[in-house]
């Protein structure tokens, strides 16, 4: 009978992994890179293993990362996963050494196989260079780099609200690229937003769906670049022969080809033939198809063919997910009230979020400092301007509607919903504290009530902080959120 990896012990289920391990290296590998090993736990469907340094745990998952997935797989499952625990040195103390978790990468291929294409010969009999940097040539076939990052997959794309369609989306082409009705997939946001990260999402899981599949990444700007290089060598035939040959287009930021009347052309004859072939097609842009500037009608019209989601700048929840997706996956352990400082103090973009939690862990590495509440606190005001040291109505309303997840104009609409209706008295309560605005003037911004209904909430607050232990939460949360 089968043993199951909930039954199977930890040094168990490492020694098997380690017979089929010594069977694929050199003797002299796996006595320096496996004997040091030691298992520690088997959570699950999940195996711990100890290392002795960074440097081990970085050259495992730079040289040994498939042949450990393999394995690990075969020992607990399509499910199976690896963990780490680093021994590190003690930054901030003499005392012994101590250990964080990190990740397993869980990397998959990201090559593309092999493929055929029509080379031009001169007269020698030797073949013409092929103008694309992505292209290693051969004979009678080629080689072509997919420009996919392993590290954009799904698993490292928080979802929320803010791009659960688009996501959703994503996810549904990689399963069936091509033949969804998501074709060509238009994905559209402000900078910073995840529109890069997610459109290589789906490029690496159609990577691991789907081997055979050639997939190429490039953005608008290197498409451009490799088109007039192709002009200058008299070679668009084989530029567009090239770009036939892919099954799954990436272009990042398409908007860079507005005005830019002979690349459209070529793109449109690449476009069509892709689409007709029902090979699958994923654009970026920071506008959605009907904004965008400078582009023709003809490339606007079959933008709209398929599905164009949008990337909005996700809520509190859906940013601390990040930020912790992002501390897991650096080993390192931050306190949940920095995780939620730094969630509420940047606001922009999730690039700029990251910035901010790198900066924070660097100058901690760097002067030996533990990472504390008071230290994001002075390292973030550097960096963001804090729109809560200029506390308005429409700043308070914001924080009380971002809290409730309810829209503004809801919140100074007539419903008489209870939900709506405290949160509008704890917008009116907090403006009149955190404010200089008149009675009238918060009455004005808050539905156009007037200054007794201002009061008459001001009394209702404070009568529910004594009386509703539920809403006293509500009600210390959201002024924590206005004083950061």
């Amino acid at each position: 009978m089968s043993t199951t990896p909930m039954e199977k012990d930890h040094k168990q289920v490492w020694d098997n992994c380690l017979r089929i391990i010594k069977d694929n290296i050199s003797p002299a590998s796996f006595k320096t890179w496996f004997t040091p090993i030691v298992p520690v736990k088997l959570d699950r469907n999940v195996l711990t293993i100890q290392v002795p340094s960074q440097f081990f745990y970085e050259w495992l998952e730079e040289h040994y990362v498939l042949l450990l997935k393999k394995t690990i797989k075969k020992e607990l499952g399509v499910d199976g996963h690896l963990e780490y625990q680093v021994v590190m040195d003690n930054s901030f103390h003499n005392s012994s050494p101590y250990t964080v978790r990190m990740p397993g990468a869980n990397r998959k291929s990201t090559e593309n196989d092999p493929v055929s294409i029509p080379l031009n010969l001169n007269a020698d009999g030797i073949s013409k260079d092929i103008p694309n940097p992505f292209v290693i040539p051969g004979l009678k076939k080629i080689k072509i780099n997919s420009q996919l990052n392993d590290n954009y997959s799904f698993e490292n794309f928080i979802e929320g609200e803010c791009n659960r369609l688009a996501r959703s989306a994503g996810y549904a082409i990689s399963e069936n690229p091509g033949k969804t009705a998501f074709n060509p997939f238009f994905i559209y946001s402000n900078a910073g937003l995840g529109k890069t990260h997610l459109s290589q999402a789906i490029g690496l899981q159609i990577k691991n769906n789907f081997p055979d599949k050639t997939v190429l990444y490039v953005t608008a700007d290197n498409f451009m670049l490799q088109f007039t290089e192709a002009v200058r060598n008299h070679s668009q035939n084989d530029f567009i022969g090239f770009y036939q040959m892919i099954d799954v287009l990436i272009i990042d930021d398409i908007q860079f080809l507005s005005g830019k009347a002979k690349t459209q052309d070529i793109f449109f004859h690449i476009f069509n033939h892709m689409h007709q072939l029902s090979k699958q097609i994923i654009l970026t842009s920071d506008k959605p198809p009907v904004e965008l500037g400078g582009i023709e009608q003809r490339l606007l019209s079959r933008f709209k063919w398929g599905l164009a989601a949008d990337l909005s700048m996700p809520d509190l929840e859906t940013k601390i997910a990040i930020l912790k997706s992002k501390i897991y996956n650096n080993g390192i352990e931050i306190p949940d009230e920095v995780v939620e400082y730094l969630a509420m103090s940047i606001t922009t973009n999730i690039r700029e979020l990251e910035g901010g939690l790198n900066s924070l862990i660097a100058h901690s590495l760097l002067n030996k400092k533990p990472i504390s509440l008071e230290l994001a606190k002075r390292l973030i005001d550097k960096l963001v301007i804090s729109t809560a040291k200029e506390i308005s109505i429409d700043y308070i309303q914001k924080v009380v509607c971002d809290y409730f997840q309810i829209p503004v104009d809801v919140l100074n609409s007539r419903t008489r919903k209870r939900q709506i209706v405290q949160a509008r008295q704890l917008a009116m309560f907090f403006a009149k504290e955190h404010t200089s605005a008149s009675l009238a003037s918060i009455g004005l911004h808050c539905g156009n009530k007037d200054h007794a209904t201002v009061l008459h909430a001001c009394k209702t607050v404070n009568n529910l902080i004594e009386t509703d232990r539920q809403f006293k939460g509500f009600f210390e949360d959201i002024e924590k959120r206005i004083k950061l």
